[in-house]
């Protein structure tokens, strides 16, 4: 079986339980109902992975506390099938949080608390032990989000693993999943960032994340910019816009169907991740693989929250997918 190694955050999610803008409740703040769940990039990429793809072994690389929310976390990551050997506990430190507000579209923001998180410190418990274990994997996959959060001063070691793990026959993802308010300077995010590109065999940048570290704003000149790195394989997400791909020394692009019914945008790109890593891992074609990641986005933009209720997901999968 394929193993799957995802770097990064899990952390608490709280959400609006009934975010009806209608409600007697919404109208008064003090009364709103709050849903707490768990949440995070590179998290909701391997569940949406695992869930689409039940034979591939997916594991989550990161930290978290000893506290009920971080047991309880890692409960939730072994009721995914979600492998939990190299979820590290902090003896002093809990896991971040974050809040989701939504707009009339469907549109979000947050709002963090994860300066002392847990998982900020994780290269603390990676030793020469555990990086033999990570090159077991087939693939290793990080984001940007996942080299905001560890501390500066870890990321000497966390590029050295990264490089262990390439020369072990490991093949590095990256998804730079900029987010400002993240970095230090866009400068410290572009040098990290070029190092990782510089490393990847497989890209899975959005153009809006081009558009505010380089003002690129086209996929096509993505492209361009990327002629540089030696990706084997190149995918381009631009919203409605569809998909570019480079892969197999080939150029393709792919029209999408938008969804009529957005609800929540919160893990569009994640769920993307998930399904399209996994195809690809499963053999599938270019072709197919944006075709089904595609379709499991659109599902789960039509859902509140970042992780979609697993009964309807796994209905989903039965009807389109498999």
């Amino acid at each position: 079986m394929k193993n799957i190694f995802l770097f990064g955050e899990c952390m608490i999610e709280l959400m609006e339980a009934s975010p009806d803008k209608s409600s007697s409740a919404s109208s008064n703040p003090s009364s709103n109902m709050i849903k707490q769940s768990f949440a995070g990039d590179v998290f909701n990429t391997a569940v949406y992975l695992k869930r689409t793809f039940t034979e591939v072994n997916v594991h989550l690389v990161t930290a978290v506390g000893k506290d009920n929310f971080s047991q309880n976390m890692i409960q939730y990551f072994e009721s995914e099938d979600i492998g939990t050997d190299f979820v590290f506990k902090s003896e002093h430190k809990i896991a971040g949080l974050y809040s989701i507000q939504l707009d009339d579209e469907g549109e979000r923001s947050f709002t963090y608390w994860r300066s002392d998180s847990a998982a900020r410190q994780v290269m603390q418990h990676i030793d020469e032990s555990a990086v033999n274990g990570l090159s077991q994997g087939d693939m290793f996959f990080f984001s940007g989000i996942s080299l905001a959060v560890i501390e500066p001063t870890a990321r000497k070691s966390f590029w050295a693993m990264i490089k262990k793990l390439k020369a072990a026959g490991v093949k590095i993802v990256f998804d730079p999943n900029y987010r400002a308010r993240m970095w230090e300077s866009l400068e410290e995010a572009k040098e990290q960032f070029e190092q990782a590109f510089s490393m990847a065999e497989i890209a899975l940048p959005g153009v809006d994340d081009f558009q505010q570290l380089y003002g690129i704003e086209s996929s096509e000149a993505v492209y361009e910019f990327c002629q540089k790195y030696n990706f084997n394989e190149l995918v381009i997400k631009n919203g409605e816009a569809g998909i570019f791909c480079y892969a197999d020394k080939q150029v393709y692009h792919f029209n999408i169907t938008p969804q009529s019914n957005v609800v929540d945008t919160t893990s569009a790109g994640d769920s993307f991740n998930g399904v399209y890593l996994g195809a690809r891992v499963k053999g599938f074609n270019i072709s197919h693989a944006v075709e089904l990641a595609s379709k499991a986005a659109g599902f789960v933009i039509q859902h509140h929250g970042a992780i979609v209720d697993k009964k309807s997901y796994q209905q989903f999968i039965v009807q389109h997918i498999h």
